[in-house]
């Protein structure tokens, strides 16, 4: 507990809570603004052709000279994908592990960051003596090694931000907590702590990654022909036990996808994934194997390693496709929103011959805590409030039942809305005002140019289609010269539907020639006319309302 006195202590969630990703949190200590991380999310299935949603940081940019430093609690995207954004627009130094780092500047260089950012590299006995706030580290468990939590000593107590976290006590050496080092934080006294909801449904434990390991093992050993397994890059500890897999069942692996290679290079140029050499084999040399040596490692972020899986039963890969006789092993959790796609793909490769294993056996575990982890947390942590963050809506509501059950009251827990300010006065919460938050969408090279009038009209050309009617007028003589011509995409096929076009090239031409004989019109009224006029016909025909857009050129 620091002994210089802390006038205002507010915490802001700018991301992560009610939603699956974009995390990104704020301590604001007296006068200064401390960030936790800077996450991105993948599009819902809403978003049509965006590429990634990031957090609404007007706040940050609003209060730049406040802000003091960035803190990142681990390297996978929901934590770091957002930080190139960010750096675009404020100039503040950011702390991290030495694997986080590492990926962070990858990521950077991926999203084409070229400015000049400070990074500072820390590790889990690091101590920063900042000017409103000590602040310190301690190691967690997760699916990525050099994952920390981050605690703000102030003079009220510490806040502590948990990071994404499980406790697996088989943990090897790279993965293992410090679960005596987050005892002595609570002993030195918590005020408020900040906790991982991700699994808060989820009653027990967590399955262990030995158990994984052991299954993974049995499932390679078991197989008649290859192995394809199919995992995300950022999951290092999943990668490692198909490696292991590997070596153990005498096979040799090769790996396809681009995503791997970056984060592959980092994790072994830095010794956090552990390959025996004499194994991997480039793709072009499986055929010199039989196919009970070899495995096949596809990766990928978001959707890609499912995506490959399907381009191989439909025997489009470039590389390999599946043959009869193939064990597919999907060791990767399904995204919100991409389970319709995960069941497709698995029956598109039974089809093609394979025989799948995903889901229901051991091989992949979560890297979130359940329950029983979570109030472990907070029974080591002993915090006097209590805030849960990331995950929706309605794993934060489990969380609360968790903590209530660890003897925590109402008025100990809060849950914050995104935007919502909430202050701590005298050991309890004072909610305040909102600041901006939200999603921005970033398409292409376009950031925050797609709004939801975009995303509306998307929708709506993506339902219904899009009419473009065409008039030349002369205003001087007050005539048509050419047309009405409509013009329609995905709205019906023309060659089948002559009468409706020309029902519909009449109705135009009828209310053009209205419009232009008053006495005074103008161009928007037209427009306007013919776009109810058509609406009302085309619904009334085909029970379809596509986008109508009136073009009027005048000679």
């Amino acid at each position: 507990m620091r002994e210089k006195k802390n006038s205002t202590i507010k915490l802001i969630a700018l991301g992560g809570v009610g939603e699956m990703g974009k995390n990104m949190h704020l301590v604001e200590v007296d006068k200064d603004i401390f960030v936790v991380d800077a996450g991105l999310m993948f599009p819902e299935d809403e978003m049509l052709g965006i590429d990634i949603v990031i957090p609404d940081i007007t706040y940050l940019t609003e209060n730049s000279d406040r802000v003091k430093a960035i803190f990142l609690t681990h390297g996978h995207e929901d934590h770091i994908g957002a930080l190139s954004y960010v750096l675009r627009q404020l100039n503040v130094p950011v702390y991290g592990t030495r694997l986080t780092l590492a990926l962070a500047k990858a990521k950077l260089k991926e999203q084409e960051y070229s400015g000049l950012t400070n990074f500072i590299e820390i590790n889990s006995d690091s101590m920063l003596e900042l000017d409103s706030v000590d602040v310190s580290f301690f190691r967690t468990n997760h699916s990525i090694p050099d994952s920390v939590g981050i605690c703000f000593h102030t003079s009220e107590g510490a806040i502590v931000h948990t990071g994404d976290f499980k406790f697996d006590q088989a943990a090897t050496e790279l993965y293992k907590a410090d679960i005596g080092k987050m005892a002595n934080i609570g002993d030195s006294g918590v005020l408020c702590l900040l906790s991982d909801s991700t699994e808060a449904e989820k009653p027990g434990y967590t399955t262990s990654e030995a158990i994984v390991a052991r299954e993974m093992c049995d499932a390679f050993y078991n197989a008649p022909g290859r192995v394809i397994a199919a995992s995300f890059a950022s999951d290092l500890i999943g990668i490692q036990h198909i490696f292991d897999a590997a070596y153990e069942s005498g096979r040799k692996i090769a790996v396809v996808g681009k995503s791997l290679e970056r984060i592959y290079h980092i994790a072994l140029d830095l010794g956090y994934l552990h390959v025996k050499e004499e194994i991997i084999i480039p793709i072009s040399e499986i055929k010199d194997h039989a196919d009970k040596e070899i495995v096949v490692l596809t990766t990928g972020s978001q959707g890609e390693p499912i995506e490959a899986l399907q381009k191989m039963a439909r025997q489009a890969h470039k590389q390999v496709n599946i043959e009869k006789g193939d064990t597919v092993l999907i060791a990767a959790s399904p995204l919100k929103g991409s389970e319709l796609f995960i069941s497709k793909t698995v029956d598109m490769l039974f089809r093609a011959g394979a025989n799948v294993i995903s889901g229901k056996r051991m091989i992949h575990a979560s890297s979130h805590g359940s329950q029983e982890e979570l109030k472990f947390m907070i029974n080591l942590m002993k915090p006097k409030l209590f805030i849960p963050v990331h995950g929706e809506y309605r794993m934060l509501k489990s969380h609360v039942k968790v903590a209530k059950s660890c003897g925590l009251t109402d008025q100990q827990i809060y849950i914050a809305e995104k935007g919502e300010t909430v202050e701590i006065k005298d050991g309890k919460f004072q909610p305040g005002a909102k600041v901006p938050s939200g999603n921005i969408l970033i398409d292409g090279s376009g950031v925050g140019d797609v709004g939801n009038i975009v995303l509306r009209d998307r929708k709506l050309l993506s339902e219904d289609g899009i009419l473009i009617v065409v008039v030349t007028l002369t205003r001087r003589e007050r005539k048509i010269v050419s047309g009405p011509e409509i013009i329609s995409r995905g709205f019906v096929y023309v060659r089948e539907s002559e009468k409706l076009m020309e029902d519909s090239e009449k109705l135009v031409r009828e209310i053009v020639e209205k419009n232009i004989s008053k006495d005074s019109f103008d161009w928007s009224s037209l427009k306007q006319d013919m776009r109810d006029g058509l609406n009302r016909s085309l619904y009334e025909k085909t029970k379809r309302r596509p986008m109508i857009l009136p073009i009027i050129m005048e000679v």
